[in-house]
């Protein structure tokens, strides 16, 4: 009897952090077949390979190279090369995770009438500008199964109009992945910590902040961009800046100088990230991953967000924001001074409580047994819907 297949699409470094260990579990089973596909959207050793080896995720069975020069290209060329794949392949459902140019694959996968899978749904920021808003927008109102991680979030996708069915909690998967990989080797951690670990980085070992910053929002913007710069310019400690290549690029069409405290660095893999996050003052950055990560490590952030999918960060009073739009509304040192008060408090992360994987791969596992990706289906959700309408004199 033939195997039934799962195929699982990620593209980006934050997908295989909060996929690590859904893929290794799922994948360790041997009653069916799980394919896992890399877009190709991050391609380079640094932004991709290092990040399978760091978090002992066996490399892609299939590999898109679905590249390009823009959004539109990059998207465009996910859906026409993973199209013909998922044909071949026929798999029982198709798995995307996040809200990238990657997960509008799930186009081709609609096309062919796959059921598709959405891990991390119903998230929403509310703020239009943002290509992952729509992104995330569409691929939840495609899926046939959402994976979400609070109840909040889950009341966001119904009062859109997604089938409550459809939605399983699991809480927050990037507890799970903080849990295995830093806590539970903390030691390890700790020994690669060494003076000289920071030294040869010029920076020195709790008096530096750590930062990111890639979102379109922010770095397309040449104001905000601006107005970024100057906040860590500001900062009375050392910056060390793990900029992405599209930042650095756009750093230099601008002609903008970084400011003399900020030390500007290639994108780096996760263990040198982890030890940097854990033993900085604090993180500035636009990521929502990180601003989670930090959040269960004990360390304070700046999130440079005019909304955030992620209001749990500032609910345990772990992140101080800035909206790089609204530079009068935030002045940098009060912002500043916020976050230096937070190093050293403690908080109670309210993420999750380290089962998130164990929940999604049981569930993951246990529909493919039984074959009820579409259990619920959402004709019959819609249609009662429109029936309502009509009942109350409305038309559609």
């Amino acid at each position: 009897m033939a195997k039934k297949k799962l195929a699982i699409i990620l593209g980006i470094r934050p997908d295989v952090i909060r996929a690590s260990l859904v893929l290794n579990k799922i994948r360790a089973q041997k009653k069916h077949d799980i394919v896992f596909i890399w877009s190709g959207q991050h391609y380079s050793d640094n932004l991709k390979d290092v990040f399978f080896r760091d978090l002992n995720v066996a490399p892609p069975d299939i590999e898109l190279g679905a590249t390009g020069s823009n959004d539109a290209e990059v998207v465009a060329s996910v859906v026409s090369r993973l199209s013909p794949v998922l044909a071949k392949l026929k798999p029982e459902a198709v798995v995307f995770l996040g809200d990238t140019n990657t997960v509008m694959g799930s186009l081709a996968a609609a096309q062919q009438n796959i059921p598709i899978v959405h891990i991390e749904g119903c998230m929403r920021s509310y703020d239009w500008r943002m290509p992952e808003e729509k992104y995330r927008t569409v691929i939840d109102h495609l899926s046939d199964v959402i994976y979400t991680y609070f109840p909040e979030y889950k009341k966001q996708g119904i009062a859109e109009g997604l089938n409550p069915g459809s939605i399983v909690l699991t809480t927050n998967l990037i507890v799970d992945v903080i849990n295995k990989y830093y806590f539970d080797v903390q030691d390890k951690f700790d020994r690669m910590a060494s003076p000289e670990f920071f030294r040869r980085r010029g920076i020195e070992k709790g008096e530096f902040y750590l930062m990111t910053c890639h979102r379109r929002e922010n770095v397309h913007i040449k104001s905000s961009f601006k107005n970024i710069l100057t906040l860590v310019g500001q900062a009375k400690r050392k910056v060390f800046f793990t900029a992405s290549y599209r930042t650095q690029k756009v750093l230099k069409e601008y002609g903008f100088k970084l400011p003399k405290n900020v030390i500007m660095v290639d994108p780096i893999g996760y263990t040198e990230m982890l030890i940097l996050m854990a033993h900085s003052r604090g993180v500035i950055t636009d990521s929502g991953t990180v601003v989670e990560e930090t959040a269960v490590l004990q360390v304070p952030s700046v999130q440079m967000r005019k909304a955030t999918e992620r209001p749990q960060v500032y609910d345990c009073r772990s992140s101080v924001k800035f909206d790089p739009a609204r530079f009068e509304e935030y002045p940098c040192q009060t912002v500043l001074a916020k976050f230096e008060n937070l190093y050293g408090k403690k908080w109670k992360h309210n993420l999750g409580d380290g089962k998130a994987s164990q929940r999604l791969t049981a569930d993951l596992l246990e529909r493919l047994d039984k074959g009820t990706f579409r259990r619920h289906k959402p004709e019959d959700y819609h249609l009662k819907i429109a029936r309502s309408y009509r009942e109350d004199g409305l038309t559609i």
